[in-house]
């Protein structure tokens, strides 16, 4: 059982059930959440480590988002999950800091994918001191 909590951030009910039926099933502790407010407490909580953050909601676009959440927790492993990106925006949130871009699971080699990619963001903050 991983002690970490995973946030799933999307305001699409389907997808945020698709993703938390998948972590769920893998042994995470998940929480899931449609809106920024949601997000920002989880992050002042110190409970989410790793956040799968879909590209927009509330109106906000998750590159101005990003700045903020990681001045809340600098250590926080941040996942963008998101189909149809532009490039430039792709760049703006890597300079931002998330940990990876990945693609809305569509078929289960997707889902495999995105696992691997939650598993690395755990073991990440597993080996980095605190800061």
């Amino acid at each position: 059982m991983h002690t970490s909590e995973l946030l799933i951030a999307d305001e699409d009910i389907m997808n945020r059930k698709q993703m938390a039926d998948l972590f769920t099933n893998a042994g995470y502790q998940v929480t899931v959440t449609e809106s920024a407010a949601g997000v920002l407490y989880g992050i002042l909580k110190k409970t989410a480590k790793v956040i799968l953050l879909s590209p927009r909601f509330d109106e906000l676009m998750a590159t101005e988002l990003i700045p903020i959440l990681k001045k809340c927790n600098r250590n926080l492993n941040i996942i963008l999950v998101a189909s149809e990106l532009p490039l430039a925006l792709i760049r703006k949130a890597r300079s931002e800091g998330i940990f990876y871009h990945a693609l809305k699971p569509t078929r289960p080699s997707d889902e495999k994918e995105l696992q691997e990619v939650v598993k690395c963001a755990f073991e990440k903050l597993t080996y980095e001191p605190a800061a």
